[in-house]
């Protein structure tokens, strides 16, 4: 059996990519924005493979994800910047600080006193500890740039996140701190408030306020979702999913007809629509009876 390869044989390797005369011309000739879409890419790719439960395939999608860190750690060393360990201690250092209900005295050798569990320590007390210490890291960062002053419980929030995801995690920061609904009644009201705005607009024939409105109202709903713990971005993914194969089974029953969606009209396409759900349906159901003791969600 040969050798498996190690992580310093992927930095060696990572090295030789990009070696002016031994290494690769596509690879020499990236930098610190090329490489960004590659990386946005991988991380869906590996959210992909998990949604899809397809475990033969995340160990590659992992390793190309993490091949996206071992190239930026590259262009930080070539910089005099940083390179992959500084990378991996700064993350390890971050993560003591993180968790003093695990590593009490802030480092890898220490433990809780034996027979306390995780689950014994107040769940409120770890969550404040956390944000207390996110808050400081925010602070020291913001006292790094000389500004202080702006620091807030919304820095480090990624612009490049989906909306989506940047959304939920604007509107959870600020919830942490006091600003939000009571519950999810309040949430659902201000989503029939927003798209009563959405009504107006159009009613007064203006395109451009009713767009707005349409990203509150988008926003309002992204807040139900983090509310009911519902990853807004995953609940669309699987919405998109679903669509997807909704209408591939409409473009099936068509072409079967020796029919195309523009020749087929609304109705025909609705009625197949209508039978794609109550497939779907069935199957579920009987998956459901297959499996004693569960149930679908």
């Amino acid at each position: 059996m040969s050798r498996r390869h190690t992580l310093d044989d992927l930095l060696t390797l990572m090295a030789v990519l990009r070696d002016p005369d031994q290494g690769c011309p596509w690879d020499l000739g990236q930098d610190w924005d090329s490489i960004v879409p590659h990386t946005l890419e991988e991380a869906y790719e590996v959210a992909d493979a998990i949604e899809r439960r397809a475990w033969d395939e995340l160990p590659g999608e992992l390793g190309d994800l993490l091949f996206q860190v071992v190239y930026y750690s590259q262009f930080g060393a070539e910089e005099g910047r940083f390179d992959f360990h500084d990378v991996v201690d700064v993350l390890t250092a971050k993560m003591l600080r993180r968790h003093p209900h695990v590593f009490p005295d802030g480092t890898l050798a220490s433990r809780r006193p034996p027979g306390v569990t995780a689950e014994e320590i107040e769940r409120r007390q770890v969550h404040s500890r956390w944000e207390a210490l996110k808050a400081e890291e925010r602070a020291e960062r913001a006292g790094d740039t000389h500004d202080s002053a702006a620091a807030s419980v919304l820095d480090d929030v990624p612009r490049t996140l989906p909306a989506l995801a940047r959304a939920a995690k604007l509107s959870k920061r600020a919830a942490r701190v006091g600003f939000d609904w009571p519950d999810a009644r309040g949430v659902i009201a201000k989503i029939r408030e927003e798209l009563d705005e959405v009504e107006e607009a159009l009613a007064a024939e203006d395109r451009e306020h009713a767009a707005e409105e349409v990203g509150d109202l988008l926003f309002a709903v992204t807040n139900l979702a983090r509310t009911l713990k519902a990853d807004p971005e995953q609940r669309l993914r699987s919405t998109n999913a679903k669509f997807e194969r909704r209408f591939r089974h409409v473009e099936a029953a068509l072409a079967a007809d020796g029919l195309t969606p523009a020749e087929a009209g609304l109705d025909a396409m609705e009625r197949h629509w209508q039978a794609a759900k109550q497939t779907e349906a069935r199957h579920m159901e009987a998956n459901d009876n297959a499996i004693p003791g569960e149930s679908r969600p």
